[in-house]
């Protein structure tokens, strides 16, 4: 491949891994990262804080995932006088735990293929 392109460019390749069903994205970079601030901040609010997005974005976000599995990566408690709040589920946490060994893998993947492209 390397005597087909240009010798004076530097090729690399590039991807995202998710995971989707039939009816919605369920699982990307992006969600991965709001389910860690949920699980470091025990809040959706603050999770959607710290990464810029409004709290219904986030909400419709964990919404939207609870509602593709058999049971919710969030659970949530309401506020009130002890406050409200919420946690990843055990399901959430093993959730987080294969998709990271998952993109952990993409990325060898793309490392070793930039490696041939180049070769």
């Amino acid at each position: 491949m390397k005597d087909i392109l240009l010798q004076d460019l530097a090729f690399s390749l590039n991807g995202r891994l998710w995971i989707e069903s039939t009816n919605d994205r369920f699982l990307g970079i992006g969600r991965l990262e709001l389910l860690d601030h949920i699980e470091a901040t025990g809040s959706i609010s603050k999770a959607a804080q710290a990464m810029g997005m409004s709290y219904k974005k986030a909400w419709d976000l964990v919404s939207s995932m609870n509602a593709q599995v058999r049971t919710p990566l969030v659970s949530t408690q309401a506020g009130g006088k002890s406050g409200g709040g919420a946690a990843l589920t055990p399901e959430g946490k093993q959730v987080l735990e294969t998709f990271r060994g998952m993109q952990e893998r993409f990325r060898q993947f793309i490392e070793q293929e930039t490696t041939k492209l180049c070769e």
